[in-house]
């Protein structure tokens, strides 16, 4: 029969030299990691997806259904373009608002480039990406309204479009 000291269960193991090597109880570290997995597995809230409330009010007179206080409202930049006559050059252009009124497709492009937000000129009044609407007539030709629509590209805005003729 084999001797206590010798069986490999035992706790303090004898190494070959005969010294005599400590052995490490982890009954109670295992314990104690059971209790905190459950722990943490009864008091966490397993749900689907996080949920946003919403806690701006709409402006008085808007129901809230149709109301969405993350869409920021910009004014989009109107330009009516109107042709007096056949040629290239025989063409009205107006922008709505305060503005100096362009006489061509040429003063259109410094006047955008000049308003326009960016390293150059951070005080504009454009971002590249504002709304420009190209309203044309009835009665414009369609060369006229093209020529206002590269206006606005050769100035680097990115968000134009054009209205019905009107």
């Amino acid at each position: 029969m084999m001797d206590y000291e010798e069986t490999e269960t035992a706790v303090n193991f004898r190494s070959r030299a005969g010294k005599s090597m400590g052995g490490l109880n982890l009954t109670a570290m295992i314990d104690v990691v059971f209790l905190l997995l459950i722990f943490f597995m009864v008091g966490t809230n397993f749900r689907l997806g996080e949920e946003i409330y919403r806690m701006d009010l709409p402006p008085e007179g808007v129901s809230p259904e149709s109301y969405d206080p993350f869409v920021l409202e910009e004014e989009p930049l109107r330009i009516d373009v109107n042709s007096t006559g056949s040629g290239r050059s025989d063409l009205m252009i107006r922008i709505d608002g305060p503005y100096d009124q362009p006489s061509n497709a040429e003063q259109l492009r410094s006047f955008l480039v000049q308003h326009q937000i960016n390293d150059i000129s951070p005080a504009g009044l454009f971002l590249p990406d504002h709304p420009i609407i190209i309203r044309p007539t009835l009665t414009t030709r369609w060369e006229h309204a093209v020529d206002v629509l590269n206006a606005a590209a050769r100035a680097r805005y990115t968000n134009i479009s054009f209205a019905p003729p009107q």
